[in-house]
């Protein structure tokens, strides 16, 4: 199965302009807990409520602080005519629980997480990731920053 076949295709996006609180507002609306952040028709970072809480918060920041200045900037993405086993598994290796899918000119076309696999392809590649996602280290742990 390939991607597209699984993604969650209307996705909001987040400026690097808005405020982090603006930010969560939309997070707590949508229910979900990260936000690709696009300018100029270009993926340009990802936003999550863990950024908000470690980047932003835990530092004293204003909820006026732009989406920018604590967003990751390093977006990692994969595409909708991948197979959907193969970015699963790739989702283990570096440790993230959703990511954001673009078509091959590079354009947002959707999101795939972790729900996502175990509802299209079954526990088992699921389990692979998130067996992955939880080993010690990975971009958030604070030995990275």
């Amino acid at each position: 199965m390939r991607v597209n076949q699984a993604m969650t295709r209307d996705v909001c996006i987040a400026s690097p302009e808005q405020s982090i609180r603006d930010v969560a507002k939309i997070m707590a609306d949508n229910d979900v807990g990260s936000l690709p952040v696009g300018e100029h028709d270009r993926l340009v970072g990802m936003i999550t409520d863990r950024d908000i809480a470690i980047r932003a918060v835990a530092q004293g920041k204003s909820p006026e602080t732009k989406v920018r200045d604590v967003m990751s900037h390093e977006v990692k993405y994969c595409f909708e005519d991948e197979e959907l086993d193969h970015v699963a598994r790739n989702m283990g290796d570096i440790q993230v629980h959703r990511l954001p899918v673009l078509n091959r000119d590079k354009r947002l076309v959707g999101i795939v997480s972790l729900a996502d696999v175990a509802t299209k392809e079954g526990p088992a590649p699921a389990g692979e990731a998130v067996s992955g996602i939880s080993k010690p280290g990975g971009e958030h742990t604070r030995a990275a920053h």
